[in-house]
């Protein structure tokens, strides 16, 4: 991608004159999107041709007469690495100089002020941002050579266009701004620092392009050091950040931009971007008609705008209406149109989780928005459900927590909800209900402790009241029905539990265990098999699903005299114990292997394991040097190969399996 170029002072007069013809022609510039560098390049709309226009302090102009190549100073193309649009670009006349007409030279060619050679340019990102009006040409000019050929041009002459290749990125779904960087320069090249600025950025650009967005920032940061005013720069360093995923920093380094350069269109695409990624439709509305400069915004970038404010606005509607599974379902099509960190569309999101009773995916996208409030400045305030939303976030927080037992988490959020929005009635109720919940369970988890359940059962009663969907609370008030021999009610109580929380673990082995004292084994087993899937490891949970299944299999009439639980692998010599082995009741898992075989050496601590977390399953081991008959009978002759039988019947047999598929195989036939 090339530097601008600028024509020698020479070049002034003629422009003048075809620009004088063309003055009262209307200003039809167009700006670039600043979409995600993931997306696919798309063409620029228009004719065959983009105009641009450029403003002074008494006024602006447009021509129809073009040269190619003309950019704001201060600007590159996109991450293509391509500096030409679709079309040749118009003469610019710097902001309030009244010296010669400037313009810049395509992608492939170009000519300096002197006649020499210079410009040569890596692609990606730029070199700072523009001159003023009464530094000196050679001010402004890069180093190197711009004419690939090595030859200089007659002056005057237009430089013929070498690329097509259109410098707008595709709009993307999530990164937005983050593919369009800018070049330039407002280091004198007189000044000591104009070849380390000039360097620092070259570099910038270099890393950028190639995703290495850490070392880019550590470059650009050099070069704002060196130029703190410029707003090319911060515009670069933005990219850099929006890269890293740090959204707040990007955000504030493109208001920088535009403070230093109220004109600059590419800082107000990347903004109206940063800010359609928060879910701030206004905002991205405003900037992206400042960028427009008085033309109609980029339509692509509209129907972003619009998909995301339709779909938020439905989410927030359903929500009124307490049609959850609506408001899910449209607040993730919200963060697929885009706003990918906006604080209010993750609350939406968990709130609807919670009342769906899908507790831990609440608890998930809660953790996902508090990673988010820590890049992302705070939202502006606005009322949502009759809040600030700052207070609703913190009120769906405090639901959440209270719904997990971390009450005095619970109690904190609804506590800073109220800071947020003290004069806000309903946020003074929840935080109430939130107290009184909390107070509830601490008096019951006392009374517990001192053995006086009947007490705690009732304070535990009072809780519910106040939350009825709080399975901790259920959970516990079950704990204190099985002190009191009262497994019926402590069933139904683990029942509530787990309606509202699927896997809660406790609320299953409580009822596992209440299901034992009934006698109901079967739905005993079912417990403990659920329990030894998210337990493996479990050594309680292991034990008490082998004694159900004994249980279950004596209460069928089975013989279960050769059952029996944990222990190691069990060795195997001869056919005769092998087919005794095999023909017990129950799952025999039989490992054929050999001494000194890497795989069997390898996966050998992992047998061992297995038999320690099924140990209602029969775990033999077979050495085929030694056990020829067995080998020959089975018909094994590589190892280590595993067989599963069950009540003698052979399921399974793997040669060479990994260790996720052979405790699969395991665990199906086991449970």
């Amino acid at each position: 991608m090339s530097h601008d170029q600028r024509p020698v002072s020479g070049l002034s007069s003629r422009i003048d004159i075809a620009l004088s013809l063309e003055e009262n022609k209307p200003d039809t510039r167009t700006f670039p999107d600043l979409g995600s560098p993931v997306s696919p390049l798309r063409s620029r709309t228009g004719g065959p041709a983009n105009t641009s226009s450029s403003s002074s302090s008494s006024g602006s102009f447009s021509a129809n007469r073009t040269l190619p190549g003309t950019r704001k100073s201060g600007e590159i193309s996109s991450g293509s690495g391509e500096s030409s649009p679709t079309g040749p670009r118009p003469v610019h006349r710097r902001s309030g100089s009244t010296g010669p007409l400037i313009y810049s030279g395509g992608s492939s060619s170009g000519h300096n002020s002197s006649g020499h050679t210079s410009g040569g340019a890596s692609s990606g990102v730029g070199t700072g941002g523009s001159s003023t009006a009464s530094s000196p040409m050679t001010n402004v000019l890069p180093a190197g050579n711009i004419c690939p050929s090595g030859k200089i041009g007659r002056p005057g002459a237009v430089p013929p266009r070498t690329s097509t290749r259109s410098d707008v990125l595709g709009t993307g779904t999530g990164n937005y701004g983050h593919g369009s960087i800018m070049w330039g320069g407002s280091v004198p090249a007189s000044s000591p620092n104009s070849s380390n600025f000039q360097e620092a950025t070259k570099r910038g650009n270099e890393y950028y392009k190639r995703g290495l967005f850490l070392d880019a920032l550590r470059c650009y940061d050099k070069a704002v050091s060196l130029s703190p005013d410029n707003a090319s720069c911060r515009s670069n360093r933005a990219a850099a950040l929006i890269g890293l995923g740090r959204i707040g920093e990007a955000l504030r380094e493109c208001e920088e931009a535009v403070r230093l350069d109220p004109t600059n269109g590419k800082a107000h695409y990347r903004l109206a971007g940063l800010n359609l990624r928060m879910g701030l439709v206004d905002n991205a509305r405003k900037h992206l008609s400042l960028a427009a400069h008085g033309q109609p915004p980029d339509q692509a970038e509209m129907r972003k705008l619009q998909d995301i404010e339709g779909h938020s606005t439905k989410c927030i509607d359903a929500r009124r209406i307490g049609d959850w599974k609506s408001t899910l379902r449209e607040a993730d099509a919200t963060v697929s149109a885009g706003a990918d960190s906006s604080p209010l569309i993750f609350a939406l999101r968990a709130e609807a989780l919670l009342k769906l009773h899908k507790l831990d995916e609440a608890d998930s996208t809660l953790a996902g928005l508090a990673k988010l409030e820590s890049s992302v400045p705070a939202s502006p305030p606005m009322k949502v459900f009759g809040m600030i939303s700052g207070s609703y976030i913190q009120i769906v927080r405090a639901q959440v927590d209270m719904a997990l037992g971390r009450f005095d988490t619970a109690v904190a959020a609804a506590e800073k909800a109220k800071q947020l929005d003290p004069t806000n009635t309903e946020v003074t109720s929840l935080l109430n209900k939130v107290r009184l919940v909390a107070q509830a369970r601490l008096h019951g988890n006392e009374l517990f402790k001192s053995g006086s359940f009947a007490d705690a059962c009732t304070a535990y009663g009072d809780g519910l009241k106040h939350e009825p969907f709080n399975p901790v609370l259920y959970c516990n008030r079950a704990a204190c029905w099985s002190k009191m021999g009262r497994w019926e009610k402590s069933v139904e109580d683990c029942n509530e539990a787990l309606r509202i929380q699927p896997n809660y673990t406790k609320a299953l082995l409580r009822r596992a265990n209440s299901n034992a004292k009934l006698e109901r084994w079967t739905d005993c087993v079912r417990d403990y098999e659920v329990l030894r899937k998210e337990l493996p490891g479990d050594k309680e949970v292991a034990e008490g699903l082998f004694h159900a299944q004994v249980a279950l299999k004596t209460s069928r009439g089975e013989d279960v005299s050769n059952l029996k639980f944990g222990g190691e692998v069990e060795a195997v010599s001869t056919l005769e114990q092998f087919q005794a082995a095999i023909s017990l009741p129950g799952v025999s898992v039989v490992y054929f292997m050999a001494p000194g075989n890497a795989h069997c050496n390898q996966i050998a601590p992992f047998v061992n394991a297995l038999c320690t977390r099924y140990p209602s399953a029969n775990f033999l081991k077979v050495n085929v040097n030694d056990s020829h008959a067995v080998a020959r009978a089975e018909n094994v002759g590589i190892v280590p190969t595993f067989k599963i039988y069950k009540n003698g019947t052979r399921v399974k047999e793997m040669i060479c399996p990994s260790q996720q598929i052979l405790e699969y195989s395991v665990r199906h036939y086991s449970l």
